[in-house]
């Protein structure tokens, strides 16, 4: 036997029982060949108490302690104590306990019922439903102080974030617009020409451009970009309790980050739009060349085949839209948990909620634009 390479040996005591005495090294070398030998011996003496004496220990690695925990928790009908542990290895041994390892693990919590889960979901759509309701109702009181009490606005921030929605996405707005212009006046031509009737595409394109395309186009993008710029501002704002550092110095974060963003969106979104219709019906014009349709007669059938109604129709559209946008952005940002994922949660609820309220909504326009005859 060499005590340094690691040892296991077994004496009686007097009482009946059984010593398992540890020493050397209990290293993963050493354990591998010690660990198979210790269990036949707890298995022999399975009716005895078992001391387990680690006095001879000189070294002890996680293979140790891993042996000497798995000696101490296996099931058996005597118990196995340990004694004579060193300091250096009482100190390997003190984040664990042997006991909780040994013990079995809870049990599984029995499956929600359809109706429970039915239940829960019909709950936190309510919830939901109702923090909605109240962000609505703050929201329109908060508009309504801004509208009456204007110089309590904060037109910088306003101006800034207009900036930031506005003036910095014209570009993908014009990209947008351009190709859609572009694609529904070749679409429209190679169908129309079948007819001959290529000079009516002009018609087509201004009345799809101005009353629908336009401004749903324009959402949609404004709702990638802005929504979820807001909703990951004021959720990062939430994280940070920046909130709650408004609220104690008697700010109203509704008056003081809400509003000023919402002011932006509206202002901002029908400019983007008109800005969007001009980009898109230049496109088709592009298109309408190839087909032998100069540009005169194209704007002379745009000028014919659309009115002021058309166009306010579609603006009308995109301050709807605009307000929209820039609600739920704020709302899911408000809405923020605590968390790493939190903010990136909260930005996808915001980009999701906005696109599906812009279709629903323009669902509802057409609607009432089909009851009022425009």
């Amino acid at each position: 036997m060499q005590q340094q390479e690691g040892y296991l040996e077994t004496a009686a005591t007097g009482e009946g029982g059984c010593t398992l005495r540890l020493g050397g090294r209990l290293d993963a070398y050493t354990v591998a060949d010690l660990w198979p030998r210790a269990l036949q011996v707890l298995e022999d003496h399975g009716q005895t108490p078992l001391q387990l004496d680690a006095e001879g220990v000189t070294y002890c690695d996680g293979a140790g302690v891993a042996l000497i925990l798995d000696l101490l928790r296996r099931p058996r009908t005597a118990p196995v104590t340990l004694v004579n542990v060193p300091d250096k290895v009482q100190r390997l041994l003190a984040p664990f306990d042997a006991a909780a390892l040994a013990a079995p693990p809870p049990p599984r919590a029995p499956r929600q019922g359809v109706g429970r889960r039915l239940g829960e979901a019909i709950q936190g759509l309510g919830q939901g439903l109702h923090a909605q309701v109240a962000f609505i109702g703050e929201t329109t009181a908060a508009l309504v102080h801004a509208l009456l009490h204007p110089r309590q606005v904060r037109w910088a921030d306003a101006i800034l974030i207009a900036r930031r929605a506005g003036a910095d996405a014209l570009p993908i707005v014009g990209l947008i617009a351009l190709l859609l212009g572009v694609i529904l006046a070749f679409q429209s031509a190679v169908a129309m020409k079948q007819f001959g009737a290529e000079i009516f595409v002009a018609n087509l394109v201004a009345l799809s451009l101005l009353r629908e395309l336009g401004p749903l186009m324009t959402a949609i993008l404004l709702a990638g970009r802005s929504a979820s710029a807001f909703a990951a501002e004021i959720g990062t704002m939430k994280v940070n309790e920046e909130l709650d550092a408004l609220t104690t110095m008697g700010l109203d974060p509704l008056r003081f980050l809400v509003v000023t963003r919402i002011l932006a969106a509206v202002l901002v979104t029908p400019l983007l739009t008109l800005f969007a219709d001009l980009v898109g019906l230049a496109g088709a014009a592009l298109v309408l060349l190839t087909f032998d349709i100069p540009l005169v007669t194209f704007v002379n059938q745009v000028s014919q085949s659309v009115s002021l109604t058309d166009l306010a129709g579609g603006l009308v559209k995109a301050v709807v839209f605009g307000l929209l946008v820039a609600g739920v952005g704020c709302l899911r940002g408000l809405q923020t948990r605590t968390g790493a994922a939190a903010v990136g949660e909260s930005t996808t609820r915001a980009v999701v909620s906005a696109i599906v309220l812009i279709v629903a909504v323009d669902g509802l326009f057409a609607v009432i634009y089909f009851h009022l005859g425009i």
